[in-house]
């Protein structure tokens, strides 16, 4: 049989349960000022006399299942039986005569008891004022004596024995004077605290009530985006005239306003107006573009098929989660593939969205050209989680799905079907995603690019089909991202398509960039970022297809992209971008001189 080291630590532990059951089962439908005082509380327990090892172990003991059986012979010859170890009062209300036999009224009748005693307090309270605790029949406690489990069980039943006799007679007399006197001092001592408190409730409640009467609505949240970007082409000719192009220096400006409203807590309806005036310096391949060619085209630019200036709906999107691991985008107009999480997690510090706005600063660093040919429209994407490491994902989108015309519409115009599976590493810090995309474009059809079919980047060829002639492509994209630590991190890709111009002839498209992020870079919260890359490029062609090079005339030469930007934040709501793309053989041409653009993007978040 086990027995408790310290006879004090039990009877602590004693009134503590004792006090702990009165003021939850007697005193809850009593005001606060009636509690009564803790003595337990009250306590100043020495180091050397009450480690809290001991304390530790002594409540351990006490938790464990106690089955109160007859002890072995061996322990009952060297334990002395309860009867006599501890005389328990019996329950009462009124105090014995302190002359009553075998009765302990006072601690002091404890002949080995004193008051630098460190658990005298609470002993003080069991025998005067709970009178469950009476001593051995010799006058003494023997506080240092060994407590069996059967002594403890006898204390506990007296304990709670008492306690039920509180509750049947609701004893009023145990709340002390005292205990209302302390109560009543420290509300005169914090009153300025307290009137204070007060006043800055009742100034919270009007403010809460104005906001109440004022407020948009329960539901939606207001994102906006306003971008000032400073630019100049400090060198480079127009591919198409091979003239010099102007290098005049420009100021332009684009807001963007997205309304995010949740009707269940588990969905998502995202709406986005937006406008400005952006030109982009690579813009297109016409002669009257500054430079003739999608090559170099910034990503900040305002959608070429809309007037200057004009406020339009550019994105709207419903998201909502059927099943725990499955996420369904159904969008009338798309803001992109990172709007839907498509090409996001393998590119996360040069791609964008329409609601956080730029990283990198043009077109081609933010995704490789599988994300491209569909440009915006509506159409449906189906996200699936496969385990905590693999997702899958399905969409489908027309750019000219919303237009009923001939060789439009939903299922009978311009489309993008794509597939595509990515894999994360345990921790996320490795991402490696494999993409399929077929696609299709009647003849003379435009999207909001104003291309009628390609990735609107890249070389002119590559965004080039035969006139009156519908192109079906297959292209397939691996995509790769690696957080080597909180300061470095690799992307990269490839891309590989096949153009097939229906009744004429195919050709083959590819692309390829490596990338490096420098998250927190010389500040908390900047980034930088350095990427090379060649922008999509037709590598070959059928003899008899003409795109506007001659029979079977691929492009020549390899363009390469070296974009180079530093994010540097100016508090939460502002950050400044200033950056460089260098574009060399543009147009895929040797012939062409380098192009070299300055880009400084300054963003403001509210």
């Amino acid at each position: 049989m086990s027995k408790f080291r310290w006879n004090y630590r039990s009877i602590v532990f004693l009134l503590s349960v004792l006090d702990i059951l009165a003021i939850l089962v007697i005193y809850p439908a009593k005001s606060q000022a009636e509690l009564p005082k803790s003595d337990v509380s009250t306590i100043e327990v020495e180091k050397n006399k009450a480690p809290e090892a001991v304390v530790n172990q002594t409540v351990n003991t006490l938790i464990a299942p106690v089955t109160l059986k007859k002890a072995p012979n061996d322990l009952r010859d060297r334990v002395t039986p309860v009867s006599q170890l501890l005389q328990v009062a019996p329950p009462t209300n009124k105090k014995a005569p302190n002359n009553a036999a075998g009765q302990t009224t006072s601690v002091s009748q404890l002949s080995d008891i004193k008051p630098t005693d460190w658990a005298f307090q609470a002993l003080q309270s069991l025998v005067e004022r709970y009178g469950v605790i009476a001593g051995y029949t010799d006058g003494t406690f023997k506080g240092d004596r060994s407590l069996t489990r059967y002594e403890f069980a006898a204390g506990l039943n007296a304990a709670l024995d008492r306690l039920n006799e509180l509750i049947a007679t609701s004893t009023t007399d145990l709340v002390k004077r005292e205990d209302l006197d302390t109560i009543k001092k420290l509300q005169e001592q914090f009153s300025p605290e307290l009137a204070q408190l007060r006043g800055r409730v009742d100034s919270l409640e009007t403010r809460t009530a104005k906001l109440e009467a004022t407020k948009f609505t329960t539901t939606t949240k207001l994102i906006g985006r306003v971008q000032i970007v400073a630019s100049e082409l400090l060198a480079g000719n127009n591919v198409v005239t091979k003239r010099p192009a102007p290098n005049n220096v420009t100021l332009q400006g684009s807001t963007s306003l997205r309304l995010n409203t949740s009707f269940n807590g588990k969905d998502s309806l995202g709406i986005t107006i937006g406008g400005g005036n952006i030109e982009s310096l690579g813009q297109t391949k016409v002669e009257s573009s500054l430079l003739g060619t999608y090559e170099g085209r910034t990503a900040d630019n305002s959608s070429i098929t809309f007037a200057r200036n004009t406020l339009i709906l550019s994105g709207v999107r419903y998201r909502f989660l059927p099943f725990p691991n499955t996420q369904v985008n159904i969008y009338p107009l798309s803001d992109g593939a990172s709007e839907i999480g498509l090409s996001g997690p393998v590119n996360p510090y040069f791609e964008s969205s329409s609601v956080t706005g730029a990283n990198g600063i043009s077109r081609f660093s933010r995704r490789s050209l599988v994300y491209n040919y569909g440009d915006s429209g509506p159409g449906i994407a189906i996200l699936q989680g496969l385990g905590k490491q693999l997702q899958f994902g399905i969409a489908y989108s027309a750019p000219n799905g919303g237009n009923p015309t001939t060789n439009n519409g939903l299922f009978t115009g311009r489309y993008l079907a794509l597939a595509q599976l990515i894999y994360y590493s345990g921790n996320r810090n490795f991402r490696v995603a494999a993409t399929y995309v077929n696609t299709y474009s009647p003849s003379r059809t435009l999207g909001f690019s104003g291309t009628n079919f390609g990735p609107a980047v890249g070389s002119n060829l590559v965004n080039s089909t035969v006139d009156g002639v519908a192109t079906l492509g297959n292209l397939y994209g691996l995509q790769a991202f690696y957080q080597v630590n909180s300061k470095l991190a690799i992307n990269a890709w490839v891309s590989y398509g096949v153009h097939r111009y229906l009744g004429r002839g195919d050709g083959e498209a590819m692309d390829w960039a490596v990338g490096l992020a420098f998250p927190d870079l010389f500040s908390e919260g900047a980034l930088g970022g350095v990427l090379v890359g060649m922008e999509p490029k037709l590598i070959s062609l059928s003899r008899n297809v003409d795109l506007g090079k001659g029979l079977g005339q691929a492009d020549r030469d390899t363009s390469l992209h070296v974009e180079a930007f530093y994010q540097y934040k100016i508090g939460d709501n502002i950050e400044v971008t200033p950056g460089l793309i260098w574009i060399t053989a543009p147009d895929s041409d040797a012939s062409n001189p380098d192009s070299l653009f300055a880009w400084v993007r300054t963003v403001f978040r509210f």
